[in-house]
C-alpha cells in the first residue's frame, strides 16, 4: 500500500514538473528584430567659426594687433544677430627661420557664432568684412534635435514590430508585448558649407538642404 502511495506521489510530482517546464518554455518564446527610425527635417541653425591671425616681430605686438582686429570681427558678428557666440581659441606662437632663430610671432583668436539659417551667409560676410582671415563652416544643425530624436526612436520601435509581424506571418505565430528594448547609438549627419576665400559684394549663399535624425533599436517581443 505504501508503495502505491509513494508511486502516486512520484507520478504527480513528475506531472507537475512537466507542466511547469511547458509553461516556462511557452513564456520564454521570443522573436527579436531591429528597427530603424528616420525624421527628415530642414536645419534651422548655422554655426560659423571666424578668426584672425596676425604676425608681428614681438609677442606683445602680435597679440595686441590681433585683439584690435578680433574685437571688430566680434562686433560685426553681434551686429548681424547671433544666438550664441563663444571663443574657441587664443594662441601665440613664435615664428622661426631655418636656423631655429625666432623672427617673429603669430597670434590667433577665433570664435564660434550660431545664428538662424537665414543669417548664416551674413555672418560669413560680416566676419570677413570686419577683417577675419580664417572662416570655417557653416555647420548646419537642428535646434530641437532631442525632441526629433525621440520621435525617431518611436518610429524605430514601430519598424521593429512591423518586422516581427512579417516574420509571424511566415512563421505562424502571434506577436505579443515588448519584453526588452535596447537603443543603438546613431550619429546625425551634419552638412558643412565651404568657407569663402574672400569677402564678396554678393551675399554668401547658404542652402540648408535637409538633415536626417536617425535612431536604431533592438526589440524582443513575446510570441505565442
Amino acid at each position: 500500500m505504501r508503495r502505491l502511495i509513494l508511486l502516486a506521489i512520484l507520478v504527480a510530482a513528475a506531472l507537475a514538473g512537466l507542466a511547469f517546464t511547458a509553461a516556462g518554455s511557452s513564456s520564454s518564446r521570443t522573436v527579436t528584430t531591429t528597427g530603424h527610425g528616420v525624421i527628415t527635417v530642414a536645419p534651422d541653425e548655422a554655426t560659423v567659426d571666424a578668426g584672425v591671425q596676425t604676425r608681428a616681430q614681438t609677442a606683445q605686438a602680435a597679440l595686441s594687433s590681433n585683439a584690435d582686429e578680433m574685437t571688430k570681427v566680434i562686433a560685426a558678428l553681434k551686429a548681424v544677430g547671433v544666438k550664441k557666440i563663444q571663443t574657441q581659441e587664443v594662441s601665440l606662437q613664435p615664428i622661426t627661420n631655418a636656423k631655429g632663430s625666432v623672427t617673429g610671432f603669430i597670434a590667433t583668436n577665433s570664435v564660434s557664432a550660431t545664428s538662424t539659417i537665414a543669417n548664416a551667409g551674413k555672418l560669413i560676410d560680416a566676419a570677413v568684412g570686419a577683417g577675419a582671415n580664417t572662416v570655417d563652416g557653416p555647420n548646419l544643425d537642428v535646434a530641437s534635435q532631442s525632441a526629433l530624436y525621440r520621435r525617431a526612436l518611436q518610429r524605430a520601435v514601430q519598424d521593429a514590430r512591423a518586422k516581427a509581424k512579417a516574420l509571424s506571418s511566415a512563421g505562424g505565430f502571434h506577436v505579443g508585448r515588448v519584453l526588452t528594448v535596447s537603443e543603438s547609438s546613431a550619429e546625425t549627419p551634419v552638412t558643412f558649407g565651404q568657407a569663402p576665400k574672400a569677402a564678396a559684394s554678393t551675399p554668401t549663399p547658404i542652402e540648408a538642404g535637409t538633415q536626417d535624425i536617425t535612431a536604431d533599436v533592438q526589440v524582443s517581443f513575446a510570441i505565442s
